[in-house]
């Protein structure tokens, strides 16, 4: 799965997956670039791994058009970066479902078409399993994982020869769930692990294994992936 020599630019690689795709892809040899809204992390990342940091918000256009600008022509782009925000579905504002659909849509969306992506090079969103099994609370993320679903096989058409697909997590202990009481976080993620066929939740390299298999299978485009230990058939 050698990537060396290749120019991979990671949205949302200042954490979680992103970052973890990041640590593989420079591992696998990659020159990697990552784009993030928190400068102060991202600059923080981009030391550890000797790659280049460009601050970038994907809720702008302008925002993304200056890095792909900086960027140049590359040769894999992933998308991890969203802001997410729910409730349920009576009392949910709609500045927050609005502001959800921005970043993780209208974000990947944004990112797909500002990126020069080499013939051959690869696209890869990031969704979630919520887009074919939704629970109370989320639908806006069901709904805004649906659309990048859908959008990724609609643009591996129109992007061809330029590869695009997406990967659907399941529950994933990344920092995202920091901001939940401790006790809170460890109950849930036992529970769920408890629940798995694979006896636990995912970490970020399991989703970033899968990207990199994305950038790496030539043959692989217009594919959706589920990688959730089993939720889908549990």
């Amino acid at each position: 799965m050698s990537l060396k020599g290749k120019k991979v630019v990671v949205v949302g690689g200042s954490s979680g997956i992103g970052l973890s795709t990041a640590e593989m892809a420079k591992r696998e040899g990659a020159d990697v670039i990552i784009a993030s809204r928190n400068v102060q992390r991202l600059d923080a990342v981009a030391e550890k791994l000797n790659a280049i940091a460009i601050p970038a918000d994907v809720t702008s256009d302008d925002s993304v058009a200056t890095l792909f600008r900086n960027c140049g022509p590359v040769d894999h782009v992933v998308v991890t970066a969203a802001q997410l925000r729910t409730g349920p579905f009576k009392t949910v504002s709609m500045e927050d479902v609005r502001s959800t659909m921005e970043s993780k849509f209208w974000g990947a969306w944004r990112v797909a078409k500002s990126a020069e992506i080499r013939p051959g090079g690869s696209l890869t969103l990031v969704s979630g399993y919520l887009s074919i099994r939704p629970r109370p609370n989320s639908a806006i993320i069901s709904a805004a994982n649906g659309a990048l679903e859908s959008l990724a096989r609609a643009l591996a058409l129109e992007l061809a020869p330029v590869r695009v697909n997406a990967v659907s997590p399941g529950i994933i202990d990344t920092p995202i769930r920091a901001a939940m009481p401790e006790e809170a976080r460890r109950d849930m993620l036992a529970k769920t692990a408890a629940s798995l066929p694979a006896g636990r939740v995912g970490v970020g390299e399991d989703i970033a294994l899968q990207i990199l298999s994305f950038m790496a299978n030539g043959f692989a485009t217009g594919s959706i992936v589920y990688i959730d230990g089993g939720a889908l058939v549990s």
